[in-house]
C-alpha cells in the first residue's frame, strides 16, 4: 500500500503531460501507443530505480540489460525526446523524493501551456512566436496548392513553408502548414476566387 501513492502520482503525471501536449496541438501524443507510453514509462523507471537502489551488483546488471533495449522507431522531434526524458526523470525523482517529481510535472506542463499561450497572443498582433515545421513531430495539417501563376495571397502567408516554381511548365507548387484543421479550411476557402489554381491537396490530422 505504501507504493500505491507514488504509482498513482506517476500515472497521473503521464496523463497530465499528454493532455497538456494535445491541447497545444501536438497531435503525435494522441495515439494509443503514445498514451500507453506516457502511462507506463514513469512507472517502469520508478520500479527500476527502487530495484537497483543500494545494490551495486544489481545496478551494473540492470544497466547491462537495459542497454540492449532501444527505441525501434525514430523520434520525430526534439520535443518528443524531451517528453520521454521528462517521463523517465519523473519516475526516478518519485523513488527519491516525491516533491521533486511534483515540481517537475507542474513546471513541464506550465512551460507547454505558456509557450502555446504566447503563440496565440502573438498571432493576434500579426506575428508568430515560432514557425510551423514539417519536421517538428506533428501530424501536419498540410495544404498543397498547384497554380498556373503566382498567388500573392499564398506567398504572403505565414503558413507557407516552401514553394516550387517551374517556369517552363508555368506551374507553381505551394506547401503550407497549419496548426489546426479550421485554420487550414478557412485559408483553403479563401482561395476559391483564385482562377489560376487548378489543384489543391489537403492532409488533415
Amino acid at each position: 500500500m505504501d507504493e500505491l501513492e507514488p504509482i498513482l502520482l506517476l500515472v497521473t503525471s503521464g496523463l497530465l503531460l499528454r493532455f497538456a501536449l494535445t491541447i497545444t496541438g501536438q497531435a503525435w501524443a494522441k495515439s494509443h501507443a503514445q498514451t500507453v507510453t506516457f502511462l507506463v514509462l514513469p512507472v517502469i523507471t520508478y520500479v527500476i530505480t527502487k530495484t537497483i537502489s543500494g545494490n551495486i551488483a544489481l545496478s551494473l546488471g540492470m544497466i547491462g540489460a537495459l542497454s540492449i533495449v532501444r527505441f525501434r522507431h525514430p523520434v520525430k522531434s526534439a520535443l518528443e525526446l524531451v517528453i520521454y526524458f521528462a517521463l523517465i526523470t519523473i519516475g526516478i525523482a518519485t523513488s527519491v523524493r516525491t516533491k521533486w517529481a511534483i515540481q517537475l510535472i507542474i513546471c513541464t506542463i506550465l512551460i507547454i501551456l505558456i509557450v502555446k499561450g504566447i503563440q496565440i497572443l502573438s498571432k493576434k498582433i500579426g506575428k508568430s512566436f515560432y514557425n510551423v515545421s514539417f519536421n517538428e513531430g506533428n501530424v501536419s495539417n498540410t495544404l498543397e496548392v498547384i497554380s498556373k501563376k503566382r498567388v500573392e495571397a499564398i506567398e504572403k502567408s505565414d503558413n507557407l513553408v516552401n514553394y516550387i516554381s517551374d517556369i517552363n511548365s508555368q506551374q507553381y507548387i505551394y506547401r503550407l502548414n497549419f496548426t489546426n484543421r479550421k485554420s487550414l479550411e478557412d485559408f483553403r476557402d479563401g482561395l476559391a476566387k483564385e482562377k489560376n489554381i487548378y489543384k489543391v491537396n489537403v492532409v488533415l490530422n
